[in-house]
């Protein structure tokens, strides 16, 4: 602020002082305008959190809104810990919506929602797959949990961690923004031993990469399986089938299933069968073959064996690439899991209807689920998913979404 040109002013006179005040107050004014400018700015290219809705109970849900540098748009709730939407570009850069769900909480809530148990973009626990008859046996104890899939017990039960209200914390760090989420599953919940203590941190990157980290203790041994259950359409969730999508799964074998879905203990070589994903290949070029295992799945609905060769548990290996051809749209998926579930949307019949006003039909999203193989509590040759009082689950998913001419760009 000029002082008046009218004006003789020595130095240390009352009025010089006052105008010295003056300044300095506009000037820290100023500086805190600018502060508060750069913290909303820096909030809009991060987190925004908004209500979802409310359960029966009266507990709040809320939504978690992250955008990284390049555009990409993911909004997860802590109900279940489900991806509501993930916006993603093509190849000429228009973004779309490629995960299939709910703009509403009730939707999730619904009968008709959990009759059809679609368990669209939910974690999953704590043993994601199934597991015969809902029973097994550790420790010398006999134990039961619920068969909520025919006669067996399907990703935890009547309640699993898709419909529970976990602690969130949003977060910017180095590696990107996003959210841990927090869950305690208290000794014998849906027939589980231990009180197990669980963590979930969802990371959007600037390199266009969504990561999910899995963690969890517990005080009793007990079997544990955690996954995520995204639901894809590359074309934009509510589009037609995701029979063009091309698929490649880096799995010399998979392990067949008997008319319930369960294991059977064989671990078959996908070498001339319909299950050799081993190069791209459209997912509906040979979902329709006369074959017994996909008769039995309605298509597929089975646990891959991924080639790890010599990595450790630790270190993550591609599992799975899917490329849309008419977007572009590339999804490359991996992860220090060794196998991954591939659902071809079976069971999807068009009663569900989506973001978009679109009813969700038969194939028109696909599932690929890192895992430990189905029902491994009762297969002692399947790879062990007890996890012992004193020891950490651990675990790592990373998926990179791109757009790109062809698959092998």
């Amino acid at each position: 602020m000029p002082l008046m040109s009218s004006q003789r002013l020595k130095n240390g006179s009352p009025l010089l002082l006052s105008a010295i005040a003056v300044l300095l107050l506009i000037n820290a004014a100023q500086a805190q305008d600018n502060a508060e400018t750069d913290t909303t700015s820096k909030a809009d290219n991060s987190v925004q959190t908004s209500v979802f809705g409310h359960l029966p109970d009266g507990r709040q849900v809320d939504v978690y809104q992250f955008t990284n540098a390049n555009g990409i748009e993911l909004r997860v709730t802590n109900y279940g810990g489900i991806i509501l939407s993930l916006k993603t570009p093509n190849l000429t850069g228009e973004f779309d919506d490629i995960a299939l769900g709910f703009d509403a909480l009730e939707a999730y809530l619904s009968d008709e929602y959990r009759q059809a148990s679609p368990y669209f973009g939910a974690i999953i626990g704590r043993y994601g797959n199934r597991i015969a008859d809902g029973q097994f046996s550790l420790d010398g104890e006999n134990y039961s949990l619920a068969t909520n899939d025919g006669s067996n017990h399907l990703h935890g039960g009547q309640k699993g961690f898709d419909k529970v209200l976990w602690q969130a914390e949003p977060f910017e760090n180095d590696s990107g923004t996003g959210l841990v989420l927090r869950y305690t599953s208290e000794d014998g919940e849906e027939g589980y031993p231990g009180r197990l203590e669980t963590e979930v941190t969802y990371t959007l990157t600037d390199n266009d990469e969504l990561m999910v980290d899995y963690r969890a203790v517990t005080d009793k041994a007990t079997p544990i399986n955690l996954t995520q259950h995204s639901y894809f359409n590359l074309k934009g969730e509510g589009s037609d089938t995701i029979l063009d999508h091309q698929l490649m799964i880096n799995a010399p074998a998979f392990t067949p299933v008997n008319d319930t879905l369960i294991p059977t203990g064989e671990i078959r070589p996908v070498d001339g069968t319909p299950f050799d994903f081993t190069q791209a290949t459209p997912i509906g070029e040979r979902i329709e073959q006369d074959n017994k295992q996909l008769a039995f799945g309605g298509g597929y609905d089975h646990n891959f064996v991924l080639a790890r060769d010599n990595a450790a548990s630790d270190e993550l290996v591609v599992a799975a690439k899917v490329w849309e051809p008419q977007s572009g749209r590339m999804v490359e998926i991996t992860t220090t899991e060794p196998a991954i579930q591939f659902y071809s949307g079976n069971f999807l019949d068009g009663s569900l209807t989506g973001k978009q006003g679109q009813a969700y039909g038969h194939r028109s999203g696909f599932a690929l689920e890192t895992q430990h193989y189905p029902d491994s509590p009762n297969q002692e040759a399947f790879p062990s998913t007890i996890l012992e009082p004193g020891d950490t689950y651990r675990s790592r998913t990373v998926y990179r979404f791109s757009a790109q001419q062809d698959f092998e760009e």
